[in-house]
């Protein structure tokens, strides 16, 4: 992703309240002519059939059959089984079943709409956060139909408005007001000074902290603001900039770590390089994004301290794929390409050593749909098909706290289940490209059958 700066100055000064309120408006407004029930059922025993399910705890049931309660799954069998008469009977028996996929970094309100002229990055940046979080609906229902039924969304922007969007869409969502992934979110993240501030803006910005006091200071103010995590930018590198110097010392990445954990959350930490990664790590942070050139001594202590590594490796490759879209040269896009290919190696380093993976796209702007991309290189760094499924399931949902919720087709789970066609332990393109049905807590919110 990209960190703003003095970019959405010109939004400063808008009442929070009403821009809040606008938003809402505009959401029920839109889903008063599509609402979420009319077009995805409703919650009521259910018998989901699969001609194979793969439950996220290294089984293969052949014939399953799942019981679903409301927005929990009841049972799990095989064959026939017992259901009640009048639950509704969905028959995916041509499919195979896996659990609702977790992407753990996201960007969900980066949101463009592609109109001739116009940059991603500009247009993001002039527009209000009541139209902003209206129009990442569209981000919400790809991401869906992806077969991604929970995120970890890492950052909204503008650090100059009051308004966290993240935490806007996630609220929504939540009530029913509108039909996206269960998000969890982190506001805006952690960031040191890198840019002066103008006539206009907040100063210092939210999420602007330099200093071990700052820091503590901005972690509780984000968490107080409703945050589920805290996101770190610890070092420099984001877009076309594929630098990694470190950007907050060891002593303020332990701050921030330490006021996280105490207050029962968890810190990502974004690290383009090696160094600020090696210093969260000893910190004792929860996971590292992005980095590469990881050391073997940090690898060691990230397997043995249980960090999770989410390398984002697919995200450069969207950046160099669509180069045109966000102005960059040719000598970018080949700079881009290279650093895939050490985030690929430092991944495959990383799976030797056995450190934990959880799978994470950065997806932004036009990547939402490809969120499972991100799978196919974790293949190439060496892991079975199932075991790039665990880091998009049971990992990711360790990850984000919820292991007893989250990531297992099993009985007390929340009903978040795909369908595709094929074997995706055979092949993880299966995953990547023949979603064809999606539940997310008990309703039916894709549903691609021919």
């Amino acid at each position: 992703m990209r960190m703003f700066g003095s970019l959405s100055a010109r939004q400063t000064g808008r009442s929070c309240a009403l821009v809040l309120a606008a938003a809402v408006v505009l959401t029920l407004t839109y889903l008063a002519a599509c609402s979420p029930s009319d077009s995805y059922g409703s919650t009521g025993t259910k018998a989901i059939r699969f001609g194979k399910l793969w439950d996220g705890t290294g089984r293969v049931l052949k014939d399953a059959v799942v019981i679903i309660e409301g927005d929990r799954i009841l049972d799990v069998s095989t064959g026939r089984f017992p259901f009640d008469e009048a639950a509704e009977v969905v028959d995916l028996s041509e499919y195979t079943g896996v659990p609702g996929l977790i992407d753990v970094h996201t960007h969900m309100t980066y949101y463009w709409d592609q109109t001739p002229g116009t940059n991603p990055w500009e247009q993001a940046g002039s527009m209000s956060p009541a139209v902003t979080v209206f129009l990442a609906q569209e981000n919400a229902r790809k991401t869906l139909e992806a077969g991604v039924t929970a995120v970890r969304d890492l950052g909204a922007f503008d650090p100059n408005s009051c308004v966290r969007m993240d935490i806007a869409m996630r609220d929504l969502i939540n009530r029913g007001a509108m039909v996206g992934p269960r998000m969890f979110v982190s506001g805006y993240g952690l960031l040191a000074t890198f840019a002066p501030t103008y006539p206009g803006q907040v100063s210092p910005g939210w999420g602007r902290a330099d200093g071990v006091a700052e820091v503590k200071r901005v972690v509780r103010e984000q968490i107080a603001a409703g945050a589920d995590v805290i996101k770190m930018f610890a070092s420099t590198g984001s877009a076309s900039d594929l630098t990694g110097y470190q950007t907050f010392t060891f002593e303020e990445i332990k701050a921030a770590v330490d006021v996280t954990q105490n207050m029962g959350k968890r810190i990502a930490v974004h690290s383009y390089g090696p160094d600020a990664a090696r210093d969260a790590v000893r910190a004792g942070a929860n996971s590292i994004e992005h980095a590469i050139d990881l050391d073997d001594e940090t690898m060691a202590e990230m397997a043995r301290r249980k960090v999770f590594y989410v390398p984002t490796i697919d995200h450069n490759r969207y950046y160099a794929d669509n180069r045109e879209d966000y102005g960059y040269s040719e000598e970018i896009e080949a700079q881009l390409r290279a650093f895939v290919e050490r985030n690929l190696e430092t991944a495959r380093r990383a799976r030797t050593a056995g450190v934990k993976f959880a799978m994470g796209s950065d997806a932004l702007f036009t990547m939402f749909g490809e969120n499972t991309r991100e799978l196919d290189w974790f293949v190439k760094a060496g892991m079975t098909p199932e075991e790039a499924l665990i880091a998009a399931t049971i990992n990711g949902a360790a990850l984000l706290g919820m292991e007893e919720e989250l990531g297992k087709v099993a009985p007390g789970y929340y009903a978040d289940i795909v369908a595709v066609k094929g074997d995706p332990l055979a092949d993880i393109k299966v995953v990547i490209n023949n979603v064809e049905w999606v539940m997310k807590g008990g309703d039916v919110v894709v549903d691609q059958r021919r």
